[in-house]
């Protein structure tokens, strides 16, 4: 075991645990934080979606020792009052079905709108490639998406 300090949504967080302990389970089972989701635990499926630094990572497999000192950014600190343009987006289009992968989509979609601003449609296939729905809400999210980037 090991202590780490990790900046989350702009709070510091102790967890005394495992180094190789991924960070999604750091934030589900030592955090509380249960916004990020499991899907696959190989990196593929992208409902463990979270930024670091900025940039969408996915949770599963990125252990708590690399995150540590970087700024990490759950859906839970995506906006403090649900009022983030993908937030606002998501809502309006009515994306989500079940809504399992939604965290983890609009985690991606929110770094992707940080780095572009104005993405074209292959620029968001591009960046959402890696996250999978099972209810196909892909062309909802796609709209969801080019709303966001106009608000």
């Amino acid at each position: 075991m090991a202590s780490f300090t990790l900046n989350i949504n702009g709070a510091q967080k102790e967890v005394d645990v495992d180094p190789a302990t991924p960070l999604l389970w750091v934030l589900r089972d030592h955090l509380d934080m249960v916004g990020t989701k499991f899907g696959c635990g190989i990196a593929q499926c992208g409902a463990c979606t979270v930024h670091l630094n900025g940039t969408a990572v996915r949770a599963c497999s990125l252990p708590v020792s690399a995150a540590a000192s970087q700024q990490i950014t759950t859906i839970e600190g995506l906006s403090e009052n649900g009022d983030h343009p993908v937030q606002k987006a998501w809502l309006e289009i009515d994306v989500p079905q079940c809504g399992y992968c939604q965290a983890g989509q609009m985690m991606s979609a929110a770094a992707l709108l940080n780095s572009n601003p104005n993405p074209t449609d292959q620029d968001i296939d591009a960046a959402m490639s890696g996250n999978i729905c099972r209810c196909g809400t892909y062309v909802r999210i796609k709209q969801a998406i080019k709303k966001a980037s106009q608000l």
